[in-house]
């Protein structure tokens, strides 16, 4: 995984925005990337922020704190495409 540009204060809250979503879910529960960006984003539109969702959720599994699945299965998020779940280690 490598990042084209540095972490960023939105960057930085949607890591804890996944933090947070999956401390308030059963052991095991997944939850979207786009739970985070509706997270950070609030009312506004939340849809610009998925890929720095899904790079936040990337940067979380690098740190060991988290999965990606697909299908219930982790997958590698370097070359995963299409809808992801994230889930605590």
């Amino acid at each position: 995984m490598s990042s084209l540009r540095p972490v960023g204060d939105e960057d930085v809250r949607l890591e804890v925005a996944i933090r947070d979503l999956l401390s308030n879910r059963a052991e095991g529960a997944t939850i979207c990337p786009s739970e985070a960006a509706r997270a950070v984003a609030g009312a506004a539109d939340w849809r610009p922020l998925m890929d720095s969702a899904r790079s936040a959720a990337r940067r979380l599994v690098a740190a060991g704190e988290v999965e990606i699945t697909q299908g219930g299965k982790v997958v590698d998020p370097d070359t995963t495409r299409g809808p992801i779940r994230i889930r605590r280690r």
